[in-house]
């Protein structure tokens, strides 16, 4: 059977995806799929730095603005829909474009990847939860090293979900979930993709990272996280839990200082961008974009399209 083409665009906070993708999509007649875990949310605009319906230019968006912060949204909801969505837009003749900074949900729509929801103990969950309530998430990040010691290095302390379900997962089988995400990482993709990476030099990141978090206080983010409140949105839910949102909150709550809030999501933004890019490098068959190395998009979006006929994406 014929693989039906698949591109993705991905990178590092803050690294220049969504100038490319729309560039892109214009480009080859592509509809954008959103791999961003905050971006699906209505209400998180400036902390999630979501793209506006101006900056769409009418290129098609999939999964932003389509769930309420309080509602549940995962791997498994995230590759249901994406699946669907890519479903229509091939019949639409159009090719997908899979964007955005979450490299787990990119792959597993690139793959394929299996997971069983059906077997998860609540009644276990609640015990993970309450553990790290009580001891913290280092003290529960501890318990997972214990059992899965590739699974700990690779999914960070402050990652309560992913720790618990990694937990839950050697609880349910008495396997190691980082064998099964090996297992599932041999897999062959259905797709005919490539899976563009771009990047820039560390220090032009950070410096960009850095001004970035700076224009989302200009833009308002403390408003925003104010009226999420004011609307019920609790701090506890996963969505709250993201980056600038949580530590505006906690500003919110008189824990430190705006100024302290500040400087706290820039040091953890970069530390997520440099999980990203660790997280891409562990992936096959990736091409890197140094984009340092173009003069301009034009030029980037030309090589970038002598890439996609090289292999045959357009046949």
């Amino acid at each position: 059977m014929k693989r039906l083409p698949l591109i993705v665009l991905t990178g590092p906070t803050a690294v220049g995806k969504t100038d490319t993708s729309i560039a892109l999509a214009k480009a080859v007649g592509g509809e954008i799929i959103s791999a961003d875990s905050v971006q699906v949310y209505r209400y998180m605009d400036i902390g999630s730095a979501k793209i506006t319906k101006a900056e769409m230019e009418g290129v098609p968006h999939f999964l932003i603005d389509e769930f309420e912060p309080d509602e549940e949204f995962n791997i498994f909801v995230f590759q249901k829909l994406a699946y669907r969505y890519m479903e229509e837009i091939y019949g639409r003749r159009h090719i997908p474009i899979l964007t955005g900074g979450t490299g787990f949900y990119i792959q597993s729509v690139l793959y394929g990847i299996e997971f069983d929801e059906s077997q998860t103990d609540f009644s276990y969950r609640e015990e993970l939860e309450e553990y790290a309530a009580r001891y913290g998430v280092e003290a529960l990040h501890e318990r997972l090293r214990l059992v899965d010691e590739e699974a700990a290095g690779c999914i960070h302390a402050n990652n309560k979900k992913r720790v618990i379900r990694a937990l839950e997962y050697y609880h349910q089988t008495q396997h190691k979930i980082s064998e099964h995400n090996r297992e599932q990482q041999k897999k062959e993709s259905p797709y005919r993709f490539v899976y563009f990476v771009l990047n820039r030099n560390r220090e032009e990141l950070y410096r960009r990272i850095n001004l970035r978090v700076e224009k989302m206080i200009e833009q308002g983010l403390v408003e925003e996280v104010r009226g999420l409140l004011e609307r019920g949105y609790t701090r506890d839910l996963v969505s709250m839990q993201g980056l600038g949102y949580k530590e505006i909150v906690a500003y919110l709550d008189g824990e430190y200082s705006l100024e302290e809030a500040i400087e706290r999501i820039q040091k953890n933004t970069r530390h997520f961008a440099k999980r990203q890019l660790t997280w891409f490098r562990r992936e096959k068959d990736v091409i890197w974009m140094e984009m340092e190395q173009y003069a301009g998009m034009q030029e980037l979006l030309e090589r970038m399209i002598d890439v996609l006929e090289e292999k045959g994406i357009f046949l």
